[in-house]
């Protein structure tokens, strides 16, 4: 049996970040407002977990989940170097609406799907994602949808697609941006876009200070 909270209330606010960090440490699913859309999350290291979560998508391994940080420090752990191409990516659009494709630290036990050795992350500029990622640490987040069809940018779109496979959804409001995140490869020698989104190519060469190839 799903719940669902309105965190514009205090009181409701409070009771759901409780309860949707209780199905997180669970291994249960929540769905969460950011400021792109609306994302499906659930720990990002307990592999049933994930798993529960690209299939309520309707999404294979092939496709990993991204992970969402509650803080610019907690990259560190979770990669095996930050570069300074990310510092400065970092420092210049988190929290918001870009995210770094990184090879992860190879001590982590997590299982997010076929990364290939990288993981995907991001620092959503939302403040009840915010309260609860500091609460539960880094979250595997993907879009509030099944696979195929639009992100949910409210509560309620997210809902009528993922029903009663999610144990909470908090209602955060609209997305603001309504868009999903742009994504950087720093994988390799040089950064390249893999998807241009809420952030825009000329705003990640602008802080680069040199041209950035969009993947076609």
């Amino acid at each position: 049996m799903s719940t669902s909270y309105d965190c514009a209330q205090p009181d409701s606010r409070l009771d759901g970040l409780a309860a949707a960090a209780g199905a997180v440490r669970a291994g249960q699913l929540v769905v969460l407002p950011t400021d792109t859309v609306y994302g499906l999350g659930c720990d990002a290291f307990n592999a049933d977990a994930v798993r529960s979560l690209l299939a309520t998508k309707g999404r294979g391994s092939s496709m990993p989940a991204p992970v969402l940080v509650g803080s610019w420090t907690t990259i560190d752990g979770l990669v095996s170097s930050v570069p300074r191409t990310a510092r400065e990516l970092i420092e210049a659009f988190w929290p918001g609406g870009l995210s770094l494709v990184l090879p992860h630290a190879p001590s982590l036990a997590w299982e997010l799907g076929d990364t290939r050795g990288t993981v995907m992350l991001r620092m959503p500029l939302h403040p009840v994602a915010l309260e609860l990622l500091r609460e539960v640490g880094p979250m595997a987040v993907s879009s509030a949808n099944r696979s195929g069809s639009p992100p949910a940018s409210t509560m309620d779109d997210a809902r009528v697609q993922l029903g009663q496979a999610v144990s909470v959804y908090l209602d955060g409001g609209p997305a603001t941006e309504g868009i999903a995140s742009t994504i950087v490869d720093l994988t390799g020698a040089e950064p390249r876009i893999l998807r241009e989104g809420a952030v825009s190519a000329a705003q990640v060469v602008e802080v680069l200070g040199r041209e950035v190839p969009v993947a076609g």
